[in-house]
């Protein structure tokens, strides 16, 4: 599942690297670009609660899973359109298909993952899958710079797209029932879950953003723009080679690593003074992708996974609506007022995560 990740995020990734300018030479507005790309991901995110909860009345894991990566196809068939409106229809329908698979892949992960370890399991699937947003890129870079332009890159995102979906078809006739690998569930009172939410929304909702950082490198020229995108996959690097140990450190501590997220988030805004500190951005990122799913997993039952895992999207998208909202409206005040925002939101955080500690059960704190 790892391999199929970092295949899906080598394809869509790729794409997304360039979609605005592509999208310009199709003479759309900024307006209109930024009405696509928001009520795409506003689909991605919001359909993920609807999608966990039907994976859960169904059981059909793998049919969603299917269904969600098979949409990946969009991104080749950009090659064939000339019209921004067919253009604007796929790019919601890939992020549409992000929506439906993410809450039934991760769910076939937490199964999997509980006979390796929920950290490492998560870890090594984020690691994967951050080496595909590297490589993904770079495919499109290649392809601009030999001047074969847009079309010919996402043409070419196909043979990724294709092997992800054999890798797939391989893993389902492997694990047709992934849900055999675990019976047992959980008990911990339901509010412990929404205690988890609760701090996930204010754990993401001062987390800093990329376009924000970038944004401030551009404005402050504290940064060449041929080199943006070089700390961009630097931060990526330290995501795929932070996740395994993360998880592992997950494994042996159990939640109380989910302290470290609060902790490291109000460092971010340090690359606003020095852009090495786009470290952190991707440790954190590391924790976000690893640890965040991993105790979805060792909060929820069985029988209702796929929906705890739409929560866990559907509140992980709203924090990011709200944080970049609220950062960038403070930003154009002061960027100095963006530390102490996100301050006061990673110490609400840490409140509701030490509160979830406190109301966890003795035996499940390291489980």
């Amino acid at each position: 599942m790892g391999i199929v990740s970092l295949l899906g995020d080598m394809t869509y990734e790729g794409a997304r690297s360039v979609l605005g300018p592509f999208l310009a030479t199709l003479g759309v507005s900024a307006f209109t670009l930024g009405l696509i790309i928001g009520f795409a991901e506003f689909a991605g995110y919001g359909f993920r609660l609807v999608s966990g909860y039907l994976v859960d009345r169904s059981r059909r894991y793998w049919f969603a899973t299917f269904l969600g990566y098979g949409l990946i196809l969009a991104i080749p068939l950009l090659a064939l359109t000339y019209d921004w409106k067919i253009a604007a229809v796929l790019i919601i329908l890939e992020r549409l298909g992000k929506g439906i698979r993410t809450p039934a892949r991760d769910t076939i992960l937490s199964f999997a993952t509980k006979k390796v370890g929920r950290g490492l399991g998560f870890g090594i699937h984020e690691a994967l899958d951050q080496i595909g947003a590297f490589l993904g890129p770079l495919v499109i870079f290649f392809a601009l710079h030999l001047g074969l332009g847009y079309r010919f890159g996402f043409a070419i995102l196909a043979i990724p797209t294709i092997a992800l979906l054999a890798i797939l078809g391989y893993s389902f006739f492997q694990v047709p029932n992934p849900q055999k690998f675990e019976e047992k569930t959980i008990s911990n009172p339901n509010k412990v879950f929404w205690f988890y939410l609760v701090f996930v929304f204010f754990g993401v909702a001062g987390f800093v953003n990329f376009q924000i950082i970038s944004y401030h490198f551009k404005l402050t020229k504290i940064v060449e723009d041929e080199l943006i995108p070089i700390l961009y996959a630097i931060a990526m690097g330290v995501d795929a080679m932070f996740a395994i140990a993360v998880g592992k450190l997950y494994d042996k501590i159990g939640f109380k690593v989910l302290l470290l997220i609060p902790a490291l988030t109000v460092l971010i805004p340090l690359a606003f003074l020095n852009p090495i500190a786009i470290v952190f951005f991707g440790l954190v990122m590391a924790i976000h992708e690893t640890v965040m799913r991993s105790a979805v997993a060792d909060l929820s039952e069985v029988s209702k996974r796929g929906t705890a895992y739409g929560l866990l999207n559907f509140v992980y998208g709203l924090g990011l609506f709200f944080g970049s909202s609220a950062i960038g409206f403070i930003y154009d005040i002061s960027p100095n007022l963006v530390w102490i925002y996100a301050i006061i939101a990673e110490i609400l955080a840490g409140i509701f995560a030490i509160l979830l500690l406190l109301n966890l059960k003795p035996q499940n704190l390291n489980d």
